[in-house]
């Protein structure tokens, strides 16, 4: 083979390389960690500050389970809330589990929501940071999470159900 056909063989391969679509990278997946229905007392309303609608949504109490954990909310969290002229939300909301063993969970959830006009709104999607003492629950610390909160189940009581998941 002549060398100038051999560059352009090698011309035509390195152009049909570069060329093909590279292959993206393979996405999180996500696994179920627990679950939590959180009961709320009544929103109370701060007002009208330079940055929207201000309120919080105390934290009374609930319960959560996954396979490797289970126990109470703590009552005296909250969950505090802005709401634009243009209709989005914010919250961060800062509580406390409490396992069936005893140990306590420091839970802090943030999230943005700009549901869509006209349009019902379905579930937000919120990213958690756990606090947990160094052992068995030591897990939680970990990772990147994510938490799927929707209407509750309580009758009694106004609530949400949060699923928490973890990436890998």
């Amino acid at each position: 083979m002549t060398l100038v056909k051999m560059a352009a063989v090698l011309c035509v391969a390195v152009m049909s390389t570069a060329a093909a679509e590279p292959t993206p990278p393979k996405a999180p997946e996500m696994d179920f960690m627990f679950e939590a229905e959180v009961l709320l007392s009544p929103r109370v309303e701060v007002g009208q500050t330079a940055f929207g609608n201000r309120g919080y949504i105390p934290i009374i109490g609930g319960h959560f389970a996954g396979p490797a954990i289970r126990g109470k909310v703590v009552p005296g969290g909250w969950d505090w809330q802005l709401q634009t002229s243009q209709g989005c939300r914010s919250l961060h909301a800062d509580y406390f589990l409490q396992t069936d063993d005893g140990t306590m969970v420091n839970v802090i959830n943030h999230g943005q929501f700009c549901p869509e006009a006209n349009k019902p709104a379905g579930p937000m999607l919120t990213t958690p940071r756990f606090e947990a003492p160094m052992g068995r629950y030591g897990w939680l610390n970990d990772g990147a999470w994510i938490s799927r909160i929707e209407g509750g189940k309580d009758a009694a009581h106004p609530s949400v159900i949060i699923r928490f998941y973890r990436a890998r």
